[in-house]
């Protein structure tokens, strides 16, 4: 089997998957620019017309300084609101996308490459780091590219009317940024590491709290169990305290700056300094600028927080997918283009004319970390129409077998789909033409419905109930609720009998040309197995493949086209 790793080109960068495409970037900062600029230009203007007025020119004089504060006040309103709107649009959209790619690239890995990992740990990953990942664009690109952008535009506009003014702006921008990114450097280091590892140990105990209630609650371990989360929670609160402590820290020292900035500038222009003359509107609209400018600078630290945040987000979101892959996992090869590039191929070949719908030759395969194969020189053939019985003694490679058809695990020898290798195939193609109906199928904690719509989302009730009706269990749901009837957390309100019957529906729902049944009638006593197997095997359609995987034969009245007895030594 070939050793899978990743390459550079196949690198997973969540940071940028969390960024919206350029030209959305670019409608957001348009929108944020002329927002930031409203504001600071509504605070020069104002201040200018305040002192322009004591003067008491011709009103005329005013005019234009009255409307554009009107026009400035209404613009900033509705400038922010169209740049929430663009960048909130694309980054939750964008955010989608990340949690599909995020999965795709999981799924490999579950469960053998992640033995290393707690629940807890797996879980802040896939939640908080994933939702941490939709700061990039909003809180930490966004406002930095808006801010350099206002704070450059305010500082030249400063310039034309002082350059002595803009100077001294300038000067205590640096140093309140520079302070600013000294305060958050020392901080993060402490806070971060704690914040990461009390979030997982939190979800731990939940997790366990929760699965193990009724142990707990049995032996009177329940008051220990959830003194332990109110304890937890407390750190928790508490390093958080320190993230907010730290905001509000670089918050005052903007504050501080701007006033620092005013204070400076008016020494300087003091009459009597005469550095740089001015008239008194002008230097009234130069003494309001620094707080205008730094109010929009106060996002710069807020972005550098945020930043850590998001970095050390996309560094356990990468370190968590960046996982060795088992060597018996199978890899994705090639795009859906190339496989239907193939498919078409074979056809023109002929091969699907020709070619058993499914065969094996020499099949071996064995799960991670083991030792030996665990399946071990299998040879079959399968077409439409046909039903293949697989029995054997446990542990003789029959579940190995049924992992092996849909993709799970990975093979060595030969197995063909229609004349193709599967391992040519991707595993999306595979498993849209090839339907496991496992030996314990998982049910959502929901409805019927929903169990049921998870193979064909867009299926009305009528023919969700006839896919019922096929494996015999309309009758028996129609009498507890029908569709809406809850299956319960993993199926508890349901047998096992139940459950393959809802498993199998779930695959004729699908229509897969191939259909696998895993021991379908596991835990179900003798006299029951027969007459369910019976209806199993009636349900799924006459021009169908099926594979059966049982520990003993098929009832009487119901013939196999082949039978294929594995052993622990091979077949």
């Amino acid at each position: 089997m070939t050793k899978q790793t990743h390459s550079a080109q196949d690198r997973f960068d969540a940071k940028a998957l969390a960024m919206p495409a350029p030209k959305a970037r670019f409608t957001g900062v348009f929108w944020g620019v002329l927002s930031d600029a409203s504001m600071v230009t509504l605070l020069i203007l104002s201040m200018w017309l305040i002192m322009r007025s004591g003067e008491q020119p011709p009103i005329l004089h005013l005019t234009f300084a009255i409307v554009g504060v009107r026009a400035l006040a209404i613009g900033r309103a509705v400038f922010r609101y169209l740049e929430r709107l663009a960048t909130h649009d694309r980054a939750l959209k964008q955010l989608a996308s990340l949690r599909s790619n995020v999965l795709k690239r999981l799924i490999p890995l579950v469960p053998g490459a992640m033995k290393q990992r707690t629940t807890g740990d797996v879980h802040a990953s896939l939640i908080d780091d994933i939702d941490q990942l939709q700061d990039q664009p909003l809180r930490v690109w966004q406002p930095l590219v808006v801010s350099g952008i206002t704070v450059a535009l305010g500082v030249g506009l400063v310039a034309i009317m002082s350059p002595l003014a803009a100077l001294v702006n300038t000067v205590f921008i640096v140093l309140a940024l520079l302070t600013a990114r000294w305060l958050i450097a020392r901080s993060r280091k402490v806070s971060s590491s704690e914040l990461t590892e009390i979030r997982s140990r939190l979800i731990d105990a939940l997790i366990e709290r929760f699965e193990a209630a009724q142990v707990l609650h049995h032996f009177g371990a329940t008051s220990n169990h959830d003194e332990r989360i109110a304890r937890i929670s407390r750190e928790y609160v508490s390093v958080q305290q320190k993230e907010a402590g730290l905001t509000g820290m670089t918050a005052g020292l903007m504050s501080a700056a701007a006033g620092l900035s005013t204070l400076v500038t008016l020494w300087l222009m003091r009459p009597e300094a005469g550095l740089d003359v001015v008239s008194a509107p002008v230097l009234a609209a130069l003494v309001i600028v620094p707080a205008a400018l730094f109010e929009v600078l106060t996002q710069i630290p807020q972005a550098m927080q945020a930043r850590q945040l998001v970095d050390e987000s996309a560094a356990r979101v990468e370190s968590l997918l960046g996982e060795r892959v088992a060597d018996e996992i199978p890899e994705t090869t090639g795009s859906e283009s190339e496989t239907r590039e193939r498919l078409a191929e074979a056809r023109q070949a002929g091969f699907e004319a020709t070619a058993p719908l499914l065969a094996a030759r020499d099949l071996s395969a064995r799960y991670p970390g083991a030792t030996r194969n665990t399946l071990e020189g299998v040879d079959f053939s399968l077409n439409a129409g046909e039903t293949l019985l697989i029995t054997g003694e446990s542990g003789a490679g029959k579940s190995t077998l049924a992992k092996v058809l849909v993709r799970f695990l990975d093979y060595e020898g030969s197995l063909t789909l229609g004349g193709t290798q599967l391992k040519q195939l991707t595993t999306h193609e595979v498993r849209s033409r090839v339907g496991l109906s496992e030996q314990s199928p998982h049910l959502f904690d929901s409805d019927l419905r929903q169990n049921l719509k998870f193979a064909q989302p867009d299926a009305p009730d009528e023919v969700l109930l006839e896919a019922l009706d096929r494996v015999g269990l309309r009758e028996w749901a129609e009498s507890r609720g029908g569709l809406d009837m809850h299956v319960g957390e993993h199926g508890a309100l349901v047998s096992g009998g139940q459950a393959s019957r809802i498993a199998l529906a779930r695959v004729l729902l699908t229509d897969f040309e191939i259909v696998v049944l895993d021991e379908p009638t596991a835990g179900v006593d003798t006299e029951n197995a027969d007459a369910m197997l019976r209806d199993l095997l009636g349900a799924v359609p006459s021009d169908r493949a099926v594979i059966v995987i049982s520990h003993t034969d098929l009832p009487e009245g119901v013939n196999a086209t082949r039978h294929l007895r594995l052993s622990s030594a091979g077949a």
